[in-house]
């Protein structure tokens, strides 16, 4: 059976995992010695599929400690008037929901809340968790590291549009006039799905 074009991902971050596990506890000199060819492997699994280099790879995973366990990113869903708030990203001059990595020591509505507010310029207060997603299961790109996706229904109560270091342009789409989107942070069905929720208040969240 051949693997589908994804299972390469799931075994370089799994490889990745078990070598990061392994040489945060292991005291053997010999088991060590095997995790970080473990470790090695991964990164020639991950440099073979992208156009990052090995050695690029090597010091993004050595720079990983602790136990191995994925992010988690925040992005906020907020509507007026029926359409809903993007953002358009410098990155890749493509439009998502504002959002990103929750930080140490920050609630994830809290860390949306303050998103929204650094990439869109409008001040919001979190309701709702409409979904909890892994990454891996929705139809994103394949992309480490492995990530659980959280999208909260915020309500608008100030502000004003404003660009950021990371934003180019701030605007509200109806579900029909959708942009283009920035795929690895949003899917487009994804966001037809927040559109549905907001006229089903009494849904339950969204989950895997």
């Amino acid at each position: 059976m051949q693997p589908n074009n994804t299972q390469w991902l799931k075994w370089a971050s799994e490889l990745q995992a078990i070598a990061q596990n392994g040489l945060t506890y292991s005291k053997n000199i010999f088991d060590l010695h095997r995790f970080k060819a473990i470790l090695k492997l991964s990164a020639e699994m991950m440099a073979g599929h992208t156009n990052a280099s090995h050695e690029h790879i090597i010091n993004v995973f050595t720079a990983e400690s602790g136990y191995a366990t994925p992010k988690l990113d925040g992005r906020g869903v907020v509507f007026k008037d029926n359409k809903i708030l993007m953002v358009k990203e410098r990155a890749d001059d493509l439009w998502s929901l504002p959002g990103g990595w929750i930080d140490i020591n920050e609630s994830a509505s809290s860390a949306v809340v303050r998103e929204i507010r650094e990439e869109s310029g409008y001040e919001t207060r979190a309701v709702k968790l409409l979904a909890l997603l892994d990454k891996q299961k929705q139809d994103h790109p394949p992309e480490w590291p492995h990530a659980y996706k959280c999208f909260f229904l915020c309500e608008l109560i100030g502000g004003s549009p404003q660009t950021s270091d990371e934003t180019s342009a701030v605007d509200f789409f109806a579900k029909d006039e959708l942009p283009e989107l920035s795929i690895n942070r949003v899917t487009k069905a994804q966001i037809l799905r927040f559109f549905e929720h907001y006229t089903h208040l009494d849904w339950p969240t969204d989950f895997d």
